[in-house]
């Protein structure tokens, strides 16, 4: 007999969509982080977040994805993918603070947000060219 591990997705909604907010701008997604920081502390350690969103642009769930320190931070994207995938959330925005201050994004910012670009793309270029 082969020997497996068996995987169950459950999930369980507690909140109606009705009751979620919108997500339609820049602006709405940055009240909702800013309700979501700690204030203490968000000019101490840098802090990663992502919030997941449905197809109608509706709040799904904000998630506390780590902590880092002065000037760095983590960031595992089959960790983001695996989250958002589970969700079943259509869209994500991925967001940090710089204890700094900096508004500008730095190189590794840059990076991570490319590389979860191209390895999305690539997926969805693959999953194109077998439905063809």
């Amino acid at each position: 007999m082969t020997k497996y591990e068996e995987v169950q997705l459950v999930y369980r909604n507690k909140t109606k969509a009705s009751d979620r907010p919108n997500v339609k701008s820049p602006d709405a997604a940055y009240k909702i982080l800013l309700e979501n920081w700690n204030m203490d502390q968000i000019n101490l350690l840098e802090e990663c977040k992502i919030l997941l969103l449905d197809n109608r642009l509706k709040l799904m769930s904000v998630v506390h994805l780590s902590k880092g320190g002065l000037s760095s931070i983590v960031v595992d994207l089959r960790i983001v993918f695996s989250i958002a995938l589970k969700r079943r959330s259509n869209r994500i925005i991925l967001a940090h603070n710089h204890p700094s201050g900096s508004l500008r994004p730095s190189k590794e910012d840059i990076e991570i947000t490319q590389e979860g670009y191209c390895s999305l793309m690539a997926d969805y270029e693959d999953e194109l060219s077998n439905e063809i």
